[in-house]
């Protein structure tokens, strides 16, 4: 059994696969403060039941986090094979970026996975606290993208400084043009994200040249993959793919 665990800034998500079958998943909350030794029971906890794992592949946007979890496996995990995504470890993407440092270990691999199940050229549009676009060539090359603030980061900033406006349930409103306040911010929410997602692959598409496959993933995908027109593909655990192809490839 293959563990996969994909540190966010919001979720941290672990992933079991036997094989190349993906047959479980967990989402816990990331705490930059969290221990090593509190990492482990929380891993042990959801572990129990299954069979102990035959190797670890992980990936962190949170370097605090990496730091405790790299303890954790040389504390409680030292007899499995452990792959950490990062400089020195194969993934068979090649990073056309002005500094390659500075791409997060989450969008090569899931450039990797991308163009793995479904070809380029290619977008992913990995909706998480940020939405990431990742640009993926024909050949399976990084090539760039764009960063922007998530949809929750936008819930928060309108609740905090708008005076009469409030967090609401991310959900799709009655109809485009709101008739309450909860509806109003509803619309503006999820429409006004799906139109910064249809135009940002348009223009990728327009300066490409050339039309893109677009494949959405990050734990609010599943509120816009229904909003938006220019998603092709829905694959909310793109990230675990990627890591477990990652782990492949480094054996």
């Amino acid at each position: 059994m293959l563990l996969t665990v994909d540190v966010g800034n919001t979720n941290t998500v672990l992933g079991l696969f036997d094989a190349d079958v993906l047959f479980e998943s967990y989402r816990i909350k990331t705490d930059a403060r969290v221990t090593a030794d509190e990492l482990a029971l929380m891993f042990r906890g959801l572990l129990a039941g299954h069979p102990a794992p035959d190797g670890v592949a992980v990936c962190s946007t949170v370097p605090a986090v990496l730091h405790e979890l790299r303890l954790m496996f040389d504390r409680y995990f030292a007899d499995v094979p452990t792959v950490v995504v990062g400089p020195g470890v194969k993934t068979g993407v090649p990073l056309l970026y002005d500094n390659p440092r500075e791409v997060g270990p989450d969008r090569v691999v899931n450039t990797l996975a991308a163009h793995t199940l479904y070809g380029g050229p290619c977008v992913v549009v990995d909706f998480g606290t940020s939405t990431n676009f990742d640009v993926v060539s024909e050949k399976g090359e990084f090539l760039g993208g764009a960063l922007a603030p998530g949809i929750e980061i936008s819930v928060d900033a309108l609740a905090a400084r708008a005076a009469r406006l409030f967090k609401v349930e991310l959900k799709e409103p009655r109809s485009v043009i709101g008739k309450t306040t909860n509806e109003a911010l509803q619309s503006g929410l999820l429409y006004g994200f799906a139109g910064q997602v249809d135009g940002m692959v348009r223009r990728f598409e327009k300066e490409m040249g050339t039309d893109l496959t677009v494949i959405a993933t990050g734990g609010l995908s599943h509120l816009m993959v229904s909003v938006c027109e220019t998603l092709d593909h829905h694959e909310p655990d793109l990230t675990l793919i990627g890591l477990r192809l990652v782990f492949e490839k480094n054996q």
